[in-house]
């Protein structure tokens, strides 16, 4: 990776100062960010599920489990599992997950944003709420293993999104102010995580309406990675940085 060119560790700056930093950082959620993964992951919910006489539609999975993390969803939908039972139903549902993706492509314009990031010595991260094994699954399926610089898993941290604790974190192991960064996220809860941690937040519309995004806090909404006008947002963004640190 090319070195970042300007690192800020100042936690607070007032915004007429914040038009003058430099981008330094895209955050990334994984699923249904850079890989249209909910088809996969609703197939194997609805699967799971319907164990315990549970069946769900698309509408259902966008409202009570799109975005959440594992555990919640979970006490949700299957209160009288205890925790133990919760996490076997857990492990079997993520392993039909695995089997039912073994192969996934990534939402166009995503290899290009990341060369884009690597060329100008963006600081580059995924920030998630999948489970671990899943996370290692899809990067190696995406041939993105080695791309980023930090890996946040929510998992590892204790808590998820939609609190801003995962992107506050990933701010903090690169050392960045929350204008320094970029983060794409396709669900309401992910925005919301994004957003509360005061960073600029692009929304992928590939499992929601683009109005739900913005309602939440999203400063735009576009159908994935190749879309002009994220590609013309960006230009801007980096054209102001450079123009206020010149």
């Amino acid at each position: 990776m090319i070195p970042v060119q300007t690192t800020l560790t100042l936690p607070e700056l007032a915004p007429e100062t914040m038009t003058a930093i430099r981008l330094a950082a895209l955050l990334f959620d994984l699923d249904g960010t850079m890989a249209n993964t909910d088809p996969v992951h609703y197939l194997a919910w609805a699967e799971s599920l319907r164990e315990f006489g549970l069946e769900i539609d698309d509408a259902f999975y966008k409202n009570r489990v799109s975005g959440r993390l594992n555990p919640a969803i979970v006490r949700d939908l299957l209160p009288q599992l205890s925790p133990e039972a919760s996490q076997r139903f857990i492990a079997r549902k993520e392993a039909r997950f695995r089997q039912l993706a073994p192969q996934l492509a990534p939402l166009p314009g995503l290899s290009k944003l990341i060369n884009w990031g690597e060329i100008r010595g963006l600081r580059q991260a995924v920030v998630t709420n999948a489970p671990t094994e899943n996370v290692h699954h899809t990067l190696r399926a995406l041939h993105l293993e080695t791309h980023f610089d930090q890996v946040v898993i929510a998992e590892s941290l204790g808590v998820g999104k939609p609190d801003p604790a995962p992107y506050r974190h990933a701010l903090k192991r690169f050392g960045l102010v929350p204008a320094q960064a970029v983060a794409f996220e396709d669900s309401p809860s992910g925005v919301r995580s994004a957003v509360g941690a005061g960073i600029p937040t692009v929304g992928i519309a590939s499992t929601q309406d683009p109005q739900v995004l913005y309602a939440v806090g999203a400063m735009l909404v576009v159908p994935d990675f190749a879309a002009p006008e994220l590609w013309t947002w960006l230009g801007k963004r980096v054209s102001d940085r450079d123009h206020g640190n010149s």
